[in-house]
């Protein structure tokens, strides 16, 4: 049985030298790879490395295999084609439909799914005429990721880093297992805001009042997101796990930042996953030094803390689907849904994702299970790993909001 096929792109940044890796890490995933090298691309890493990593010919120029116009061939047959680095420049050429090398001419041709992984300076990711140009392929329906923040070239630092090679692989299998069982891309022109992991609250510099939370659960909801077309942001607290590549990262340490970032975001998104374990309750006097064990008793005077989804409850727009997060130690499942229920309607969200917590269930664990309580219905979603409990929550997240329109 043949493998699916990942079309690479590499265009001319000095991201290109992760392209191999990228290659690499397609490999892994059981992905056959063929790569396209703009002649730019080429100038960076040699055409001899990312043959001997694909294991197949390069192709470099739309003239070579005239005869078979293999731009067409190779479109036809490719499940997915991914532009990494893709930068400022072959973007804009992209837009206005130019079609003057073989990457170029294949994109044009291509029915299948397209992932694109801008990497470029910070003030080229941030110049209009690029920010417009994203915004024209992701109506077009291109899968457009976010760029990283870190390390650019010379001592420059800032947003327009590719993202890590495994994390675009990730992605990347996730969008090809949608399109073998011919799932569309429902969350296209969405914007979509995800909280995970868990926040911390300062005790002194070094300790802190704190969850088992490890952001799994959050950052598989934005890969799965992201595999349907979605713009994604991400606010993490305190993630264990990797940020997945193409999503909007923006880090909230406590509570209060989080709030703040999520209060700051909402507005602009269809859709808001209250994911992430919050406290509820911060240390009202938090010392500027380490506190000393010198008594047998530590005394902490706690205050609660800004209930978040509730804030976000009330100044939803009229359009938000909004969805929070019921963790539960309770092994009845008529209970747990009743008090999802009653936190459905105090919060005013339109969807509370309801689960059974423990040690070793749910919070900070690979896999989980869940019942979905809205106004109107409850569906009990089996144990999984996250990335298919994921799944599960979009598929009906994407059938309600079709109900509400």
């Amino acid at each position: 049985m043949s493998r699916p096929l990942v079309v690479l792109g590499v265009t001319g940044g000095i991201a290109a030298y992760k392209s191999a890796d990228l290659i690499r890490r397609l490999r892994d995933q059981d992905l056959d790879v063929q790569v396209i090298a703009t002649s730019s691309a080429l100038k960076f890493v040699g055409e001899t490395t990312f043959a001997a990593l694909s294991a197949k010919p390069v192709i470099t120029d739309i003239w070579d295999q005239a005869h078979n116009v293999e731009h067409v061939q190779l479109a036809k047959s490719a499940d997915t084609i991914v532009v990494a680095p893709a930068t400022a420049d072959f973007l804009a050429h992209l837009v206005y439909g130019f079609a003057n090398d073989a990457l170029l001419a294949t994109l044009l041709v291509a029915k299948c799914p397209v992932i694109l992984c801008p990497a470029m300076h910070t003030e080229m990711w941030d110049n209009a005429a690029t920010r417009e140009n994203v915004a024209t392929l992701r109506k077009r329906g291109y899968l457009v990721l976010e760029p990283g923040v870190g390390h650019l070239t010379g001592e420059d630092q800032g947003v327009g880093r590719l993202p890590e090679p495994i994390e675009i692989a990730r992605v990347v299998k996730q969008v090809i297992n949608r399109k073998s069982a011919e799932l569309p891309k429902d969350l296209s022109g969405f914007n979509v805001l995800i909280s995970a992991g868990g926040t911390r609250e300062s005790i002194d510099p070094i300790r802190f009042i704190g969850n088992r939370a490890s952001g799994k659960q959050g950052v598989a909801l934005a890969i799965s997101a992201l595999s349907r077309g979605a713009k994604v942001t991400l606010v993490g607290a305190n993630l264990t796990v990797p940020i997945p590549a193409g999503v909007e990262f923006i880090s909230a340490n406590s509570t209060h930042e989080m709030s703040e970032v999520m209060q700051l975001r909402a507005a602009s998104n269809d859709v808001v996953i209250m994911n992430a374990a919050v406290a509820d309750y911060y240390v009202k006097n938090p010392t500027d030094k380490k506190i000393k064990k010198n008594t047998n008793q530590l005394n902490l005077v706690l205050e609660e803390t800004e209930d978040i989804l509730s804030t976000l409850g009330k100044k939803r727009t009229s359009k938000q689907y909004l969805v929070g997060f019921a963790a539960e130690t309770v092994s009845n499942s008529d209970e747990l849904i009743s008090m999802a229920m009653e936190k459905l309607t105090r919060k005013n969200v339109d969807l509370i994702i309801a689960n059974s917590v423990s040690e070793h269930q749910g919070i900070g664990t690979d896999d989980n299970q869940a019942i979905l309580v809205t106004h109107k219905t409850t569906i009990n979603l089996p144990k999984s790993d996250k990335l298919t409990l994921a799944d599960g929550i979009w598929d009906f997240i994407v059938k309600d909001l079709a109900k509400v329109a």
